[in-house]
């Protein structure tokens, strides 16, 4: 790839799988070269695609105590299914995170700490990705902390982080609230308003971004979570309490309001025809009203409060206020309000409490044969989602509006406006947001709201320069401590820095901080072009060469000599750089006779490059030697097949209830759009070396201090003859140059 593109992996390790996410994001220089003051106020843009993800089952959790085998065995598809997508040249610079959930949180303490310590292990003998602190790339997170990465996440997508100006919703600009639930845990995280914030500041998390001019920008969320209150496990809490209600009675049936009439399962969930003698089932009676009155008390609400108010399970929090907080659900949130129960106007995402009860009672007093027979029996999740669907309702609408005290849209009496249906906007034409206090999402603008959104994009923060060197605000979260004046300490004690830092390059950055190379729209070009190429391959033959014919003709009347011959590299590889065997190029098969792409490639790179690629019968050479390199940029050829791509499956299932795969797609909009900051050009260009008195001997000391020995000579190669090694002299390899040395952290990347 072009030189402007970060990339970072991530592995998302739930109850029930990890999947695996890999984002991009334009190198902090590049972006601020050119950018308006709109751009320079917004945080970085991050990008992904759905190629880029994949999942596998089961959860990371069920190799706690064969720990040895959890590379090998479970991580190794998905570090490959990363490496087919991100340019060889780039990963020694993509810094690499698996941070484990509720599922692990669920292991002994031993068991949590030998398998980070084998995943990390494995992570450094067998990959080359940037992994300098185990302690803060492998980790199992709190739940708090995955309530936070979300918050982060849903916000950067909806607009929260946007200035008033360009985004309003409910009484003036805020953040929006974040709801998430999977199959072991629950998780909440908002803003308070003013009032609250400054009543509770001891129960907040200060949180630190930077924006692209290098500002800090900071926010006091609560969050917290609730373990044991996912899905899954509330029903098994569920079950406990049917079977303590049954315990004195003489049969092994069990009625269950929360199944469809007439399906009988056992406990664990299996259905069966007739059951064995002495087995315990459960026979379902439909009855939604009911299923809603068993389910109210495992909230917790009885549980003793000692800091009012509280929420659920005794657990407190700032009060609430629903003209200000508008909350966004995801996960459970969405495929439980949706799925099953969802109508034919679908496409309306928003939540309407009312109409969502009505089609669920509905449903759940179904006789089960004909709900099954309504089923798709080759997709054995569409049973399973059908067979639990009045519970998970049941458990939502409690925890929502009984838990939480979201009010009921159109029911409830509320300062806002109520009567109006409010949904995300995933047009960047529309102003994004919603007016309703809760909605469920899946996806915004195309992409998922996960929360492994959120650690990236405190890396990419992380990454700017702040303004004038002045670090006193570094890009992280901690407690929110607040001193005697009033004002939140600067760096609490436990503080989790973003992982990156601006003041150091990756192992193989040239940082040009206070300048930009004098080739940046000639890297633009070619990562256009490269992006193109890599887009080709799922486009049909004859439209590929005639849209490139078109687009590389016009590239060339813009790009300097040499960029010419990178470009002519890419365009010689693409077409004759197939798999080893194929024999067919990028696109498969063998070459067609009489007209194959190998021979109208050989016409196009002689038309736009000249015979021999472009490569004259005269070749001019400047020899270098150790010290100069890194006094101005050097070219590069990138080979094509760092754009390959691999097919792999992707799961659509979420890490702990099921969500949906994210579809390709970039983060932001016109508000967030790539940003760039003109600097003025450092001098970059060769220069003459003076060769006698004290003029050359300063001359012999590069930028960094470091004495070194120069040459710069001129080689005539004329054609034929035996001039291979005097083309050759006098070079050596920049090996040991001490300019090359392995960064152990990531800092801002300014080249290949």
């Amino acid at each position: 790839m072009g030189k402007k593109w970060r990339y970072g992996v991530i592995f998302d390790a739930g109850s029930s799988g990890t999947r695996l996410h890999i984002y991009r994001w334009k190198d902090a220089e590049k972006a601020r070269h050119k950018a308006d003051e709109e751009d320079l106020r917004s945080l970085p843009e991050l990008y992904t695609q759905k190629k880029w993800t994949k999942k596998v089952h089961p959860g990371i959790a069920t190799f706690g105590d064969k720990a040895e085998e959890v590379g090998r065995d479970y991580l190794q598809p998905l570090v490959d299914h990363a490496l087919d997508h991100i340019p060889k040249d780039k990963v020694e610079d993509t810094p690499i995170f698996l941070m484990a959930t509720a599922g692990m949180r669920l292991l002994p303490q031993i068991q949590q700490s030998a398998l980070t310590h084998e995943i990390c292990s494995y992570f450094r003998r067998n990959t080359k990705f940037l992994l300098p602190d185990c302690d803060r790339q492998i980790q199992v997170i709190k739940g708090e902390t995955e309530g936070l990465y979300g918050w982060i996440a849903a916000n950067y997508l909806l607009g929260g982080f946007d200035h008033p100006e360009k985004h309003a919703h409910g009484k003036g600009h805020h953040t929006y609230g974040f709801l998430d639930m999977g199959g072991a845990s629950a998780q909440i995280a908002f803003a308070p308003n003013a009032t609250e914030a400054e009543r509770h500041a001891n129960d907040l998390k200060l949180l630190r971004l930077r924006t692209l001019d290098g500002a800090p920008s900071e926010y006091k969320v609560f969050t917290t979570t609730w373990l044991g209150f996912g899905v899954n496990r509330a029903r098994e809490a569920y079950l406990d309490s049917l079977k303590e209600q049954y315990a004195h009675s003489n049969s092994d049936e069990l009625p269950d309001p929360c199944l469809p009439r007439q399906l009988r399962t056992t406990l664990d969930g299996t259905p069966v025809q007739k059951p064995k003698s002495g087995e315990v089932t459960l026979i379902g009676t439909g009855k939604f009203d009911e299923c809603l009155r068993q389910t109210y008390p495992l909230l917790g609400k009885d549980k003793p409060c000692p800091d009012s108010p509280c929420l659920i399970n005794g657990q407190h929090a700032p009060a609430i206020d629903f003209d200000v907080n508008h909350f966004v659900g995801v996960s459970e949130y969405w495929h439980t309000t949706h799925g099953v129960f969802g109508g034919d106007d679908d496409d309306d995402d928003s939540y309407d409490f009312a109409m969502y009860q009505k089609r669920v009672k509905q449903f759940c007093s179904q006789d089960w044969d004909s709900i099954d027979s309504k089923i798709d029996h080759n997709k054995k999740h569409d049973a399973k989602n059908a067979q639990e669907a009045c519970f998970k309702a049941s458990w939502l609408i409690n925890i929502i509006h009984e838990g939480i005290g979201i009010p009921r849209l159109g029911i409830d009496n509320l300062g806002i406006n109520s009567s109006t249906k409010g949904s995300i906007s995933t047009s960047s034409k529309k102003p994004k947001g919603f007016a309703d206090a809760f909605q469920p999402v899946d996806k915004i603008e195309g992409v998922e709201v996960s929360w492994t959104l959120g650690p990236m994009i405190l890396y990419a923060a992380g990454q700017i320069p702040p303004k004038s060197g002045d670090d006193r605000y570094p890009v992280g979260f901690g407690s929110n401590i607040v001193s005697a004046g009033g004002a939140s300490t600067a760096i609490p004690p436990d503080f989790l820095f973003a992982g990156s830092d601006w003041r150091t390059t990756g192992r193989h950055g040239n940082q040009t901080i206070g300048g930009v190379h004098d080739d940046d729209d000639d890297d633009d070009w070619g990562d256009q072009a490269e992006d193109l190429l890599d887009k080709a391959k799922d486009r049909t033959t004859s439209g590929i060469l005639v849209f490139l014919l078109i687009f590389f003709g016009f590239v060339y009347f813009f790009r300097k000599r040499d960029r010419r011959m990178r470009m002519y590299s890419r365009i010689n590889n693409f077409f004759h750089g197939g798999k080893k065997g194929g024999g067919g190029g990028r696109f498969g098969g063998p070459p067609r006779k009489g007209g194959s792409i190998r021979g109208l490639s050989g016409l196009i790179t002689s038309k736009l490059f000249g015979k021999n690629g472009g490569r004259s019968g005269v070749a001019y050479e400047r020899v270098l030697e150790e010290g100069e390199a890194n006094q101005f940029e050097l070219g590069d050829v990138d080979s094509l097949s760092s754009f390959e791509e691999n097919n792999n499956d992707y799961s659509d299932s979420s890490l702990d209830g099921g969500s949906s795969s994210s579809s390709s797609g970039r983060f932001g909009s016109g508000a967030r759009s790539s940003s760039r900051l003109n600097f003025s050009a450092s001098n970059n260009g060769f220069e003459t070396m003076p060769t006698t008195g004290a003029a050359a001997a300063a001359a012999l000391v590069d930028r960094s201090g470091l004495v070194v020995r120069t040459e710069s000579r001129d080689r005539l190669a004329l054609p034929g003859g035996n001039n291979l090694q005097m083309l050759n002299a006098g070079r050596r390899s920049r090996a040991g140059s001490p300019t090359r040395l392995k960064s152990p952290s990531m800092g801002p990347y300014q080249g290949d």
